[in-house]
């Protein structure tokens, strides 16, 4: 029988960031266990220094790619003189990033345009990640999050988006935000990760921020360190006991021939089936991982 997900599950509970003047760092963030890893040429790199972060940036995708580990690069904005090398750099690659980080997205006719430029050569198997960070992209973030085939994820840009709200960069003030980023990635199908929590020397409040984001609707949270990462898993990974619900609600819908599931005596609709296959394709992948 074929279930009711649209496309392949892979865990997205973790991202980390690491700069591009770094690459010594990546051989080692990709051991870290962080579901995707992010070479940062971006925010991570000051100005005068883009060319060198590119330089060393983009080899780090020529070397065999990671079994456990989805790869990405961030880039520069599109609208700048340093997203454009790195747009080019990237089509003029025989190995570019599997996938890519793009910021200051504010509509989907952006990312249409860059489906457009990305259609020859290894770059056409290049996947998206859309950072969602101005009002624009706030505005239009169900558009933007269907916009093209390649997008597999989104991220919320929490401080541009506080500065561009005229708001604090505190879970109040942007719930909105990001409850509007969970209707938009639903609707499309795709996953959604939060923004990185920025002190290192707050555990406990990185926790609770990763539960109430899971508990929100999202996905994953990115991340600055490993040592942040197992707080970020223990959200967002499903626990024995939903896993052991998701496998008896799959079973209930794959014996069913009535179109009428009940589970507990709850009555079971296909939104909540397509989520327990989520569950159970999530806990697949981390289980494989783990015996790996």
């Amino acid at each position: 029988m074929t279930t009711p997900t649209e496309h392949v599950v892979r865990p997205r509970r973790s991202l980390l960031f690491v700069p591009a003047l770094r690459p010594d760092r990546y051989w080692k963030a990709l051991d870290a266990g962080a579901d995707i890893v992010c070479v940062d040429m971006e925010d991570a790199v000051a100005r005068p220094r883009k060319d060198e972060g590119r330089a060393l940036a983009l080899p780090l995708f020529e070397q065999a790619s990671h079994p456990r580990v989805e790869r990405m690069a961030r880039i520069n904005a599109l609208s700048t003189p340093e997203g454009l090398k790195d747009l080019t750099a990237i089509i003029e690659s025989k190995s570019p990033p599997p996938s890519i980080m793009i910021p200051k997205i504010r509509s989907a006719e952006e990312v249409q345009l860059l489906d457009s430029l990305l259609a020859t050569g290894a770059a056409r198997e290049i996947r998206y990640c859309v950072i969602i960070e101005t009002n624009q992209a706030l505005e239009r973030a169900v558009e933007i999050a269907r916009a093209s085939p390649r997008i597999d994820s989104m991220i919320f840009g929490a401080v541009d988006m506080s500065a561009d709200l005229r708001c604090r960069k505190a879970w109040e003030p942007l719930l909105y935000a990001r409850s509007r980023l969970v209707h938009a990635a639903a609707s499309a199908g795709i996953d959604l990760l939060d923004v990185p929590y920025l002190n290192l020397d707050d555990p406990e409040g990185l926790r609770e921020e990763a539960m109430r984001c899971a508990a929100l609707g999202f996905t994953g949270k990115a991340s600055i360190h490993p040592s942040q990462l197992s707080a970020i898993h223990a959200a967002f990974t499903p626990d024995a006991a939903t896993i052991e619900k998701a496998r008896r609600v799959c079973a209930a819908f794959e014996a069913d021939q009535t179109g009428l599931v009940v589970v507990d005596g709850e009555l079971i609709e296909l939104p909540v089936v397509r989520s327990m296959y989520r569950v159970l394709a999530i806990a697949e992948r981390i289980g494989a991982r783990a015996r790996q």
